[in-house]
C-alpha cells in the first residue's frame, strides 16, 4: 500500500536541509507555504501531513478522513489539536531534540548583548560618540557579568538542560524551576516562586500548554524581586504581554 505524504510548509525549513523521505511506498507532495483555509484541499488526500507552523485545528482535522498522523517538523506541538487527534487516533509526532545548540546558544548571544551593554555601544558608536569622548573610557551603558548570578529555567527538557550547562560555563547557578502551583518539587528543582525571587536571569523553555498560557503574569512579575533579565526562546503567550507593560512601566 502507497501512502500520499503532504508537507504543507517545507519554506519554513532552510533550502539546504534535506527532509529524508521514509523507505516505504509513498506519494511526496510539497507546498512551500500553506494558509489555514487552504489545509483541507491540499490534505484531503493526505495518509500523513508533515507540517512546522501551519495551524492544524478540529475543524479542519475533521474533514481529512484519510489522514493517520500529524508530522512536526519542529519541537512545539501547540498549532496542532493534539486533543482532537487523540480521541480520533491520529498520531503526532515531534522532533526530538530539536535545535538543542541553536536554541541554548541563542539564549546566550542574547544574555550577553544585553549584559555588555552591545546594543547601546554600537548606536552610539555609530554617532561617533567615542571619538569625540575626551577620555579614553566611554560609558554608554551598564556593564555587568554573568559570572557569579543565578539563572533561572523553567522547563527541564534538552534546551533547559543545555541551558544550564552553558551557564555553568560562565560561572553561574542555575535554578530549574518546579511546576508552578506544585506542591510536591522533585530533586534538583526549586519551587517556582522561590525561582522568579532569588534569579537575576530567567529563561523560558517550557512548551505552550493551556497550563502554561500566561505563565508569566502580574503576580509572577512582583515576585522578581531581582529584576532580572527574561528571555524567552519557547512560545510568546508564556508571558502576559499586558502584563508585562504594566512592569516595565512600574520598573
Amino acid at each position: 500500500m502507497s501512502l500520499t505524504i503532504v508537507f504543507l510548509d517545507r519554506e519554513t525549513l532552510p533550502p539546504e536541509i534535506n527532509v529524508r523521505a521514509p523507505d516505504i511506498p509513498h506519494r511526496w507532495i510539497d507546498y512551500q507555504r500553506t494558509a489555514p483555509d487552504q489545509v483541507v484541499e491540499r490534505a484531503t488526500e493526505a495518509d500523513i501531513v508533515i507540517v512546522n507552523k501551519v495551524p492544524m485545528r478540529a475543524d479542519a482535522l475533521a474533514r481529512l478522513p484519510k489522514l493517520r498522523m500529524v508530522a512536526v517538523a519542529a519541537t512545539g506541538t501547540d498549532n496542532v489539536d493534539v486533543s482532537w487527534c487523540r480521541e480520533h487516533g491520529i498520531a503526532v509526532t515531534n522532533v526530538r531534540g530539536y535545535s538543542v545548540h541553536s536554541v541554548s546558544e541563542h539564549v546566550f548571544s542574547l544574555l550577553l548583548a544585553l549584559k555588555r551593554g552591545l546594543f547601546a555601544y554600537r548606536d552610539e558608536m555609530q554617532r561617533s560618540r567615542w571619538p569625540a569622548s575626551p577620555q579614553f573610557c566611554f560609558f554608554a551603558a551598564p556593564i555587568t557579568d554573568l559570572h557569579g548570578s543565578r539563572i533561572g529555567i523553567v522547563g527541564r527538557g534538552s534546551i533547559g538542560r543545555a541551558v544550564a550547562a552553558l551557564g555553568r560555563a560562565f560561572g553561574m547557578a542555575p535554578l530549574f524551576a518546579g511546576r508552578k502551583g506544585a506542591t510536591e518539587i522533585p530533586n534538583g528543582c526549586v519551587p517556582f516562586e522561590q525561582m522568579l525571587a532569588e534569579s537575576d536571569v530567567i529563561s523560558l523553555h517550557c512548551p505552550l500548554t493551556p497550563e502554561t498560557c500566561g505563565l508569566i503574569g502580574a503576580d509572577e512579575f512582583r515576585l522578581m524581586r531581582r529584576r532580572p533579565i527574561l528571555i524567552n526562546t519557547a512560545r510568546g503567550p508564556l508571558i502576559d504581554d499586558a502584563a508585562l507593560v504594566a512592569a516595565m512601566d512600574e520598573g
